[in-house]
C-alpha cells in the first residue's frame, strides 16, 4: 500500500511559476514510475509527466515541454513537477500518481496504468 500526498498548489499569474511536491509513504520498491496528472471538472484526467525512478527517463506532454518538469528526489519518496510560464489553461487539479509500467511516450500518462493517487492540489492561473 502506498500513501501520496501532494502539496504546492495555489494561486499564479500567468507567466509565473510554481513547484508541486508528491510524499510518498509506503513501500515503493514495486512503483518505480512516478507521473502527474491534471483534471479540469467536465473533462478527462490528462497526463502532464512522468518520471521514470529506475533510470531517471522523464516524458513531458508536448502542451507543457519546455514548461514542466517531473523529477524525483529522497530515493524515490517524493516527487516533484516544477512548472514555469504558467498559462491559465494550465488551471487544474493536479494529482500524482505511482505505477510501474513505463515512462517513455504519452502512452505511458495512461490513468489505468496506475495503481495508486494523490488526493489532488489545486492550481490556478489567473491575473
Amino acid at each position: 500500500q502506498l500513501q501520496l500526498v501532494e502539496s504546492g498548489g495555489g494561486l499564479v499569474q500567468p507567466g509565473g511559476s510554481l513547484v508541486l511536491s508528491c510524499a510518498v509513504s509506503g513501500d515503493i520498491s514495486d512503483y518505480w514510475i512516478l507521473a502527474w496528472f491534471r483534471q479540469v471538472p467536465g473533462k478527462e484526467r490528462e497526463g502532464v509527466s512522468c518520471r521514470d525512478g529506475s533510470d531517471g527517463s522523464t516524458y513531458n506532454v508536448d502542451s507543457v515541454k519546455g514548461r514542466f518538469t517531473s523529477s524525483i528526489d529522497n530515493g524515490g519518496y517524493t516527487s516533484y513537477l516544477s512548472m514555469s510560464n504558467l498559462k491559465p489553461e494550465d488551471t487544474a487539479v493536479y494529482s500524482c500518481a505511482a505505477g510501474s509500467a513505463s515512462c517513455v511516450s504519452e502512452d505511458d500518462l495512461n490513468p489505468a496504468l496506475f495503481d495508486y493517487w494523490g488526493q489532488g492540489t489545486p492550481v490556478t492561473v489567473s491575473s
